[in-house]
């Protein structure tokens, strides 16, 4: 059997002492880990200190290892520099490719806002919607970025919402909404055909980050004449530039 190296066992420690988070525990001593792990207590106690040592761990007072949360911080705070930095490659790349519009959009409580944006002269759409919010029920974002959510979590973000018809196509309740996401998630990218207003149709996919965690969504936005006849080629090009983005996050996809 091949032995593990030192590395994997800190990384197992340090994975021991989040499982005991997770459980609702504060952390763990030694002995805690230790067993946890089935492991002797001299060899956890140094992969513990090495944690410590490296940022990963805080040791209390009445020397529980805990894990040290700045880390997330630190690593939230990288997503979202790389969002803006590298959402911002992506988004030009995929306006070259299609010269289409492009936006790049998160989640803001029942709405969806702009973050990133490469609108080319010849898409025929005018003005910024950097920082605008628009109802995430319809917004050409609101599947992509709720891609992942449970069912009861998408009903919790439009529990006091009211359907308001922005569009021919917009959804008419809820469970319209849920129908279509599943079908999204079918087809492996959204279409949004004037849901949000009349003649605008728009493809999205999600984009994750390190934690496997949807954090925005890479959107072509268009004029429903131009864009729909070139679906298919223009979601070969933004699932592409989604998946580059996703691994400039550190998304490692499973399987």
């Amino acid at each position: 059997m091949p032995k593990t190296s030192s590395m994997g066992r800190g990384i197992a420690a340090v994975f021991a002492v989040g499982a005991r988070h997770a459980g609702g525990h504060p952390g763990g001593t030694v002995a805690d880990i230790a067993a946890d792990l089935g492991k002797d207590r001299s060899q956890v106690s140094r992969n513990l200190r090495s944690g410590e040592q490296e940022g990963f761990l805080a040791r209390t007072s009445q020397r529980t290892y805990t894990l040290d949360w700045s880390i997330l911080t630190d690593a939230q705070l990288l997503t979202e520099r790389r969002l803006q930095s590298d959402g911002g490659t992506a988004l030009d790349a995929l306006a070259r490719e299609t010269d289409e519009a492009c936006f790049l959009g998160v989640l803001h409580g029942d709405s969806t806002v702009t973050i990133g944006e490469s609108v080319p002269a010849s898409s025929n759409l005018v003005g910024s919607w950097l920082g605008r919010p628009y109802p995430a029920y319809c917004s050409d974002a609101g599947q992509a970025v709720l891609w992942e959510a449970s069912e009861a979590e998408v009903r919790t973000v439009f529990a006091v919402v009211d359907f308001v018809r922005h569009g021919p196509n917009t959804p008419a309740d809820v469970n319209d909404f849920l129908a279509r996401r599943e079908a999204a998630r079918a087809r492996g990218y959204t279409i949004v055909d004037e849901e949000a207003e009349p003649g605008l149709f728009s493809l999205a996919v999600p984009i994750r980050d390190f934690k496997g965690d949807v954090v925005a969504a890479l959107q072509i936005v268009g004029i429903k004449d131009r864009l729909e006849p070139r679906r298919e080629e223009c979601a070969a090009a933004l699932v592409a530039q989604g998946r580059w983005l996703e691994q400039r996050l550190g998304h490692q996809p499973q399987g």
